[in-house]
C-alpha cells in the first residue's frame, strides 16, 4: 500500500439491490455515476449482507463484528457507546470524521435526532447532521424536519405516508414534494455543502447516508415518471417445496415463503419507482463527486459505495427483505482510489459487510487489531485471482432460518434448533427454484453444509 493517506467517502443507499445498477446488467435503469465508480475502480460482483436487515448489517459494518458476535438480531437496542468502531478508530488516527443522513444505529422513532447526537460523537463521528429513513420520518424529527418546516411540507409528508399505510405496501404513486426537498435530495444536498465549505487540515472521512431506495414506493416528480412498468423485468416466481417433503412440512414452508400474491402489473409498477429512486441517488452521486473534483480532491478520496441489503420487489412473492434469497442478500460494492485501485475491474471474491471496515483501516494505515472479524479486501484488489475465503456467513431473525452459509455454488440455511430451511444449488439453479433441503440425495451435502455452519461460528465466536 502507498504511504499517503486518502480522504474517505463512504456513500451509502438503503435496500439497494446488487443487481440494481446499470454497470451490473439492468437492462433498464440508468446509473450513470455508480457506474463511474465501478469503472474508475473495482466491483464486487459477489458482495453479500452479514444480515439482510438494517439495524444488525450497519452495525456489522461500524463494529467490524457478524450478528452472533454484536448480539443486534433486530431493528431494536444499540451498540455500546464504549465499543469498537471504524469511525473512533479514524479519529484516533487524525481523520475528522463525519456523519450525514441516516445512521440507524440505535431505533429512529418518536424522538428527535439531535437528543442523540452525543451517541453519535461517542461511537467516532466529529461532525453529525443525521436524519432518519423514509418510514421512521414520520414519527421523527430531525434536521430534514426543521428544513420541511420553513418550507410548509412536514404535514404534507406525513398525510401522504399516513395514506400509503392505509393502503398496504403496495401503494405507488409519486411524492407530493419536490425533488429538492424530497428526503434523499436533503442528504445529497447537505453532503455537497460539507465538502464544498470543508477547511480543516486532517483528512477527512464522511459518511453519506441516504434514505432510498428503501420503501415505500415514493420517487417525486421526473423519477416517478423515468422508469416505464412495461420495461421492468418479471420477477422470479415462487416455487412449491420439493414433493419429497412431509405434507405438514410443505404446507408450513409454503405458508412462510409467501408473503401474498401480487399482480405483474403492480409489481412492474413498484420496481419502476424503484429505480427511479436509484436514478434520483444517483444523479447525487454525481455531484457529489463534482464538489470533490472542483475542490481538487477526486484523485486522493478512496470512495466506498455499498449497501446495507437488498430487496425482494416481488421476488418469490416476496417484498422487503429479512430472507435468505439473493435478491434480498445481495448488495453493491465498489472502491474507487484512482492509482491504488485498478479501474473497470469486477472480483467475483465473496466479499461481506464485516469487509469494509477493515479494508478502509488498511487504506488509513491505521491497525485493524484483533476485535474485528471482517478481512481486508486489498489483498483481491491489488491481486484479483490471489486465494480468498470459500464461504460467507449472513444472519437474522426472519420468519424462516436464522443462519445462512453461503459457498461459490451452496447455499445452506437452518434455523438456532439445527433445523435445515434452505438448500441451493446456485451454479444450476441460480433463480432459486428447487430447494434441496431434506432431499434425500442431497444429504451429505447438506451436512457438510451445516458443519460449515459450525466451523464457522466456533472460528469467528473465539475471536471476540
Amino acid at each position: 500500500m502507498p504511504t499517503d493517506r486518502p480522504n474517505i467517502l463512504i456513500l451509502m443507499t438503503d435496500q439497494q439491490r446488487a443487481d440494481h445498477l446499470g454497470c451490473a446488467g439492468h437492462p433498464v435503469l440508468q446509473t450513470p455515476n455508480m457506474d463511474r465508480l465501478a469503472s474508475e475502480g473495482v466491483r464486487f460482483s459477489q458482495a453479500f449482507t452479514t444480515s439482510p436487515l438494517c439495524m444488525p448489517a450497519r452495525a456489522s459494518f461500524i463494529s467490524g463484528l457478524y450478528t452472533h458476535s454484536h448480539h443486534m438480531w433486530g431493528n431494536a437496542g444499540s451498540l455500546s457507546a464504549d465499543e469498537e468502531s471504524l469511525f473512533r478508530r479514524l479519529q484516533e488516527a487524525e481523520y475528522r470524521t463525519a456523519h450525514i443522513g441516516k445512521s440507524h444505529y440505535y431505533p429512529h422513532g418518536n424522538r428527535y435526532l439531535k437528543t442523540q447526537e452525543s451517541y453519535m460523537h461517542a461511537r467516532g463521528f466529529h461532525d453529525v447532521h443525521e436524519t432518519t429513513g423514509p418510514v421512521a420520518t414520520v414519527t421523527t424529527d430531525s434536521y430534514l424536519t426543521d428544513y420541511w418546516a420553513t418550507l410548509g411540507l412536514v404535514d404534507v409528508f406525513r398525510d401522504d405516508y399516513g395514506k400509503r399505510a392505509a393502503t398496504g405496501n403496495t401503494a405507488v404513486w409519486p411524492s407530493p414534494l419536490p425533488e429538492d426537498a424530497f428526503p434523499d435530495s436533503y442528504v445529497g444536498r447537505a453532503a455537497c455543502e460539507y465538502l464544498r465549505d470543508y477547511d480543516d487540515a486532517r483528512p477527512f472521512c464522511l459518511f453519506v447516508g441516504f434514505g432510498g431506495p428503501h420503501p415505500p414506493w415514493d420517487a417525486p416528480g421526473r423519477y416517478a415518471r423515468m422508469y416505464d412498468p412495461a420495461e421492468m423485468p418479471a420477477a422470479i416466481p415462487a416455487a412449491p417445496p420439493g414433493d419429497w417433503l412431509p405434507k405438514d412440512a410443505a404446507e408450513e414452508l409454503a405458508r412462510l415463503w409467501r408473503e401474498q400474491a401480487f399482480s405483474a402489473d403492480v409489481l412492474a409498477a413498484l420496481r419502476a419507482n424503484y429505480c427511479g429512486k436509484i436514478s434520483l441517488i444517483d444523479d447525487w452521486f454525481g455531484r457529489i463527486l463534482s464538489v470533490l473534483e472542483g475542490r481538487g480532491w477526486l484523485d486522493n478520496t478512496l470512495i466506498v459505495f455499498w449497501s446495507d441489503h437488498g430487496e425482494m420487489a416481488g421476488d418469490h412473492q416476496r417484498l422487503d427483505k429479512s430472507v435468505f434469497y439473493e435478491s434480498s442478500l445481495r448488495i453493491p460494492l465498489i472502491l474507487r482510489w484512482p492509482g491504488r485501485v485498478p479501474p473497470r475491474t469486477i472480483s467475483k471474491a465473496l466479499a461481506c459487510t464485516v469487509d469494509i471496515m477493515p479494508t478502509i483501516l488498511q487504506a488509513a494505515h491505521v491497525e485493524i487489531g484483533e476485535v474485528c472479524q471482517g478481512e481486508s479486501l486489498w489483498p483481491v484488489i491489488e491481486a484479483p485471482g490471489s486465494e480468498w475465503r470459500d464461504s460467507v456467513l449472513s444472519e437474522v431473525n426472519g420468519c424462516f432460518g436464522d443462519i445462512m452459509l453461503r459457498t461459490r455454488d451452496w447455499k445452506y440455511v437452518m434455523g438456532r434448533s439445527g433445523e435445515s430451511w434452505m438448500l441451493y444449488h446456485l451454479g444450476n439453479d441460480p433463480d432459486e427454484q428447487k430447494n434441496l433441503a431434506s432431499h434425500p440425495s442431497y444429504r451429505d451435502v447438506e451436512l457438510a453444509m451445516r458443519d460449515g455452519v459450525l466451523r464457522f461460528l466456533a472460528r469467528t465466536q473465539s475471536m471476540q
